[in-house]
């Protein structure tokens, strides 16, 4: 195991949280959390409420680095796979920067459970990097994964919802043994996935065994016919 400083690509969402959890548990010395903040829509990001990820990191302990959407420039992608290029340089350049400082980076965390998109574009930045990759979610069991964040004592919000089978009621709500069995349920009927693997929801880690204080959301619903998102009106840690 290196002694270099990682990097935890890092969200706020649980599967990020998860990688990062694990990672700590595991013994890599993770020194800095990585959010990027996405303009609008993004085939690389987790998108809704990043802006909660610094408060996630002073009830994590971890200093936090952003990348705004200034740092995206001009959007000249003309496909998918231009536009998950042109999304990962600001990230890659903030990474290259931390390199610099540190002398090198031991290792990235990665919160990727199937998309292959997302994770081969990852894993060339770190073999650019000449850094590690920890992806403990890849291609995981869903269920299983489930089932090892709620035994862990994850407290997980939803906070925005885009699929067949997920009403308003959805959000804010935490995800708990009942729910899960709710979204296996809509798996088998709509094809939603366990996690939200497709951007069918999304969430935000309020609590964690990788926390020393839990984050308190105060927020109001917004509904748009067949999707919706939370949206927070005040974020304190207690």
């Amino acid at each position: 195991m290196t002694d270099d400083p990682w990097v935890s690509l890092f969200s706020g969402g649980k599967d990020s949280a998860w990688a990062l959890y694990r990672a700590l548990e595991a013994g890599h010395p993770v020194e800095r959390l990585l959010t990027v903040h996405p303009a609008g829509d993004s085939y690389m990001y987790h998108t809704p409420a990043t802006e909660l990820a610094r408060l996630a990191s002073e009830a994590i302990g971890i200093d936090l680095v952003e990348v705004s959407p200034d740092d995206f420039g001009a959007d000249e992608a003309t496909d998918a796979s231009a536009q998950g290029d042109r999304e990962l340089e600001p990230m890659e350049r903030a990474l290259e920067a931390l390199a610099e400082e540190w002398g090198n980076i031991g290792g990235v965390t990665a919160g990727a459970v199937e998309s292959e998109y997302q994770t081969s574009r990852i894993e060339a930045m770190c073999d650019r990097l000449d850094a590690e990759l920890f992806a403990p979610l890849w291609q995981e069991n869903p269920r299983s994964l489930a089932d090892a964040m709620l035994d862990a004592g994850f407290e997980i919000v939803v906070v925005q919802v885009a699929a067949y089978g997920l009403d308003e009621s959805w959000l804010g709500r935490t995800l708990d043994e009942e729910a899960f069995a709710e979204l296996e349920r809509l798996n088998e009927e709509y094809g939603v996935h366990l996690l939200g693997e497709g951007g069918e929801f999304e969430t935000f880690v309020v609590d964690g065994p990788h926390t020393d204080r839990r984050v308190d959301l105060t927020y109001e619903t917004v509904w748009n016919g067949d999707r919706g998102h939370i949206e927070i009106t005040d974020a304190t840690l207690r």
